[in-house]
């Protein structure tokens, strides 16, 4: 770990001590796991506190854990937001859970970084993620009709319903999906002496 990195890590442990899940070093990169009811305040501190200043979100992504292989997750859904100060040349990615897997939920970051508002959008969008206090939580990427969400790793490949115009009717309908399943498996196609080392 380097010494930048190092400093990062104890000063946050000084910080928020016990609101702090768990701090993780890798790739040269720091990310810290709160709670869900931490999330907003921790995210304030990083942003207000001169010790951090971390003023610009850079992104925030939703998370489904549901079957990771990794490190084992009490929680199925996550967001992660990542962090940049520019006046401590610093990066940091800072990680809750939402505690209900049947409902996930999560404070707005948008009152502290605008940025937020679509980025929060996308997660709910595709992982279905609810942000308490977000201005405009809709759609942004499927259609307004949409069933489901895409994201998460329970979503059927070819979806549920699907969308067509109908003449007689004179608009959009939704039916239910005609494709038939289908595995999709990429077919390898190599030269019969790929991988051989030649010889001399």
């Amino acid at each position: 770990m380097s010494e930048k990195l190092d400093r990062l890590s104890q000063s946050l442990a000084d910080k928020f001590g016990d609101r702090l899940r768990s701090t993780v070093v890798a790739c040269d990169e720091v990310t810290v796991v709160v709670s869900a009811s931490d999330y907003l305040s921790v995210a304030r501190t990083l942003r207000d506190d001169p010790e951090f200043r971390f003023e610009q979100l850079v992104d925030l992504t939703g998370l489904d854990y549901s079957g990771f292989a990794g490190e084992a997750t009490e929680f199925r859904f996550a967001v992660s937001a990542h962090l940049l100060s520019v006046s401590n040349n610093l990066r940091l990615r800072l990680r809750a859970f939402a505690e209900d897997d049947s409902f996930p939920i999560l404070d707005s970051l948008c009152e502290l970084w605008p940025s937020a508002n679509w980025f929060e959008r996308e997660a709910f969008d595709l992982f279905g993620v609810m942000f308490v206090g977000h201005p405009d939580l809709r759609r942004i990427l499927t259609d307004y009709g949409f069933v489901g969400y895409p994201f998460r790793k329970d979503f059927p490949i070819s979806g549920y319903v699907e969308m067509r115009y109908d003449q007689d009717l004179g608009r959009v309908i939704y039916q239910p999906v005609t494709i038939e399943p289908r595995e999709n498996t990429p077919r390898i196609v190599r030269d019969e002496n790929y991988g051989n080392v030649g010889h001399g």
